[in-house]
């Protein structure tokens, strides 16, 4: 049972950073399954994405929903992008080495966090 409650909290801080920021699965849970928690790259991204599956994120949606701050029209395209695009993201991942799936995933964190704090 001490083992569920790590993974429990992590998912509870995953939780609050994707209602608070929009961020979760990839900005939080598979760098701490990596790096807390051992997990290899590729174990760590599968788990998280098996995680989504799951209407997780709906309460969170919801509130924002509520304040008038969703476009179902948009998000139901981007879906279907997020639908197709994630097999063949998720069979290139597989084909690729523990290092260098790591660094690229590195590398899309860093570039994406110098133009939030940067960019206009």
């Amino acid at each position: 049972m001490n083992q569920i409650i790590p993974y429990i909290l992590l998912g509870l801080v995953g939780g609050v950073m994707s209602g608070l920021l929009g961020i979760g699965g990839a900005v939080i849970l598979v760098p701490a399954l990596v790096y807390i928690f051992g997990w290899q790259q590729h174990m760590a991204q599968g788990t998280t994405l098996a995680m989504l599956t799951m209407p997780i994120v709906i309460l969170g949606a919801l509130q924002y929903y509520r304040a008038g701050n969703v476009n179902l029209q948009v998000a139901l395209f981007m879906g279907i992008g997020l639908f197709i695009g994630g097999y063949f993201g998720g069979w290139i991942a597989n084909n690729l080495q523990t290092d260098m799936l790591r660094k690229i995933f590195g590398a899309a964190l860093f570039l994406i966090s110098i133009k939030m704090i940067f960019g206009k």
